[in-house]
């Protein structure tokens, strides 16, 4: 049945597995087949006409294998490619994760001030902005990429003093006057989770950091609606497709995901 068939999960490498994460704890009676692009990584610092043709083909592969819906677990791609996908496949649910992060960051600040930290692309491509301005006209959004953290969280350097000067170097212009400083900082990459805990040494603890990810699984459950298994249906299996770097995935991978990876369900597929 098309009820039982997986949801796909794409993104441009590892970082996407921290929405897989929250998908898999809000949907428990769901299985999941996840596609990294980990040939291709970094999207951030792509043109967007690169990272739509890259988000077209990892779509095709995952409608190949047989999946119900897709999310794509990526920021990058969802501001430059969401349009595409469902303007190509009309009848597929599609969700990304900037739409659920902005709503979650606006309906979280008392000042206004909300602050978006992201890769180059997403910044440039200006999709936050746009979000919390359609939701929150009034609102004054400052967006600065911090690239650097995306190579930091995929070595698994979320701690100690590279990534906290990383940390202070991208937030403290941001939050240095009270008077003026953000009260809402959206992780607008999903690299950028496992960071948290230095980003919060930086930005104190008066502000609301919002991870788009668990917002994202209360959109997709609410898109799909009766067309989701109860929990119980299965054990929430998840299986992985990756473009390069089998043994990385599987080593990296659990700092993003929570769990482990066995190698067995790690397959390599070819995007071109």
């Amino acid at each position: 049945m098309y009820d039982t068939l997986p949801i796909g999960v794409f993104d441009s490498g590892i970082g996407g597995l921290t929405v897989l994460r929250s998908l898999a704890a809000r949907l428990p009676g769901e299985d999941f087949l996840y596609l990294g692009d980990t040939a291709r990584l970094p999207y951030g610092t792509k043109t967007a006409a690169t990272v739509e043709r890259y988000a077209l083909q990892a779509v095709e592969v995952l409608l190949r294998r047989g999946v119900k819906a897709v999310v794509v677990a990526c920021n990058t791609a969802s501001s430059a490619a969401l349009p595409a996908l469902t303007a190509a496949h009309p009848a597929l649910p599609v969700i990304g994760v900037i739409e659920p992060g902005a709503a979650a960051a606006v309906s979280t600040t008392h000042s206004g001030r909300i602050a978006v930290i992201a890769t180059e692309g997403t910044v440039r491509g200006g999709a936050y902005q746009r979000e919390i301005l359609r939701r929150l006209p009034s609102a004054q959004v400052m967006a600065v990429p911090a690239t650097l953290f995306v190579a930091l969280a995929e070595e698994g350097w979320t701690a100690g003093e590279v990534a906290e000067a990383a940390a202070r170097r991208y937030l403290q212009p941001l939050f240095a006057d009270a008077a003026t400083a953000p009260d809402v900082l959206v992780l607008g990459c999903t690299h950028f989770p496992p960071l948290t805990a230095v980003i919060r040494a930086v930005v104190g603890d008066a502000v609301r950091i919002v991870d788009s990810a668990a917002t994202t699984a209360d959109a997709l459950a609410a898109l799909l609606g009766d067309r989701l298994q109860p929990s119980g249906h299965s054990h929430g299996a998840s299986r992985f497709l990756v473009t390069d770097g089998e043994e990385r995935f599987a080593r990296v991978g659990p700092v993003f995901l929570g769990s482990p990876i066995k190698p067995e369900a790690i397959e390599r597929v070819d995007l071109s």
